[in-house]
């Protein structure tokens, strides 16, 4: 991972970190879904950060949002997007 991706981990208390664009529906279920399940998460409006979506994609792979992360554990753990997270809290 890179370093921006870590450090947006360090920073947070929360259970998930998220990487999301303001007109993007599946940010919008991934949102829905973790707050079902009682989840908490902190957003990165990429929209806001011009440039972070080059970053984030260097660091996980992924090109599409959302982009999630689970920071439950001992290092952040890239889960992927919707599909994957919806997958991966059943």
């Amino acid at each position: 991972m890179t370093d921006l991706v870590l450090t947006h981990a360090a920073e947070t208390e929360e259970e998930f970190l998220m990487y999301t664009t303001t007109f993007c529906p599946y940010c919008t279920a991934a949102k829905r879904l973790l707050a079902q399940k009682g989840m908490s998460v902190r957003e990165v409006n990429l929209d806001h950060h011009p440039g972070m979506q080059r970053e984030v994609v260097a660091a996980t792979g992924h090109r599409t949002v959302p982009v999630i992360l689970d920071l439950r554990g001992e290092q952040p753990m890239f889960i992927g997007g919707f599909d994957e997270t919806s997958r991966y809290l059943r």
